[in-house]
């Protein structure tokens, strides 16, 4: 893993918002004619394909998936770890059509903002946390109906490298009314892409996709259950991959 010349970080991102812009300019001209899956993948899925493939191209940034074997064929809820904008782009372009958990703020940024608010996003305020937990609930409901995989980030912000946020129980109460599970997912992106600053490193992202996992009932309680579970697979998985310090062995009496 070696970090990059500030030349290529520079090139990236020049490329990238063009590409953004230019993407954006003609999807509002063609994509409000489509039926929701095909606008899905020609806004969001053809541009995240290529920012995927700008990172590899120009910042050396590799994947490797394993688990692939554990996506189930019926849309869930998939639940991941959140360190860097690098996951946004892979598993927007891994799951299609999926909508996601984000701030209604983001609706405003230009071009790239009116873009996603043609893809049925969930538009929380941050703000006003009961209300948010309805608005991810009834769409959310309504998006996995319509055969749309949902994605939350149950951390809520981005969590440096080293660190794991709290797990809000969003998307483990969500998967659980619906009779569906949650497929949870672990990275390592922030090690090449961090949170802070403008710097990157080439190398190669792994990313992990769990067993899908099911409350046991629609209660608070298994609904906290199947949280914990989630969390705890995370932060094994996140341990695997080097993310986060290894728990000292515990040393005999």
């Amino acid at each position: 893993m070696s970090k990059l010349s500030a030349v290529r970080v520079a090139l990236f991102y020049f490329l990238l918002a063009t590409s953004a812009f230019l993407w954006c300019s003609l999807s509002f001209l063609v994509a409000p004619f489509m039926k929701f899956p095909q606008r899905y993948r020609f806004i969001n899925g053809h541009w995240c394909r290529f920012a995927l493939w700008l990172a590899k191209a120009v910042l050396g940034l590799k994947v490797r998936v394993t688990g692939e074997h554990n996506v189930p064929a019926q849309p869930c809820v998939i639940v991941s770890n959140h360190q860097s904008t690098w996951e946004t782009f892979f598993l927007s372009a891994y799951f299609q059509p999926m909508s996601q958990v984000l701030k209604k703020e983001l609706l405003y940024v230009p071009f790239f903002g009116w873009a996603m608010a043609m893809l049925r996003p969930i538009a929380i305020d941050r703000s006003n946390p009961k209300d948010a937990l309805k608005r991810v609930a009834s769409e959310g409901d309504l998006l996995l109906k319509d055969g749309v995989w949902v994605l939350i980030f149950p951390e809520g912000t981005r969590v440096p490298v080293g660190q794991i946020g709290k797990f809000t129980r969003s998307g483990a109460a969500l998967a659980a009314n619906a009779g569906l599970p949650v497929l949870p997912i672990a990275h390592n992106a922030g090690k090449f892409w961090p949170r802070e600053g403008w710097g990157k490193y080439s190398g190669t992202i792994e990313v992990v996709i769990g067993e899908p996992m099911y409350a046991a009932g629609t209660g608070p309680r298994d609904v906290a259950n199947l949280n914990d579970q989630v969390f705890a697979w995370n932060e094994a998985a996140q341990r695997g991959l080097g993310s986060l310090p290894e728990v000292p062995a515990a040393h005999p009496a």
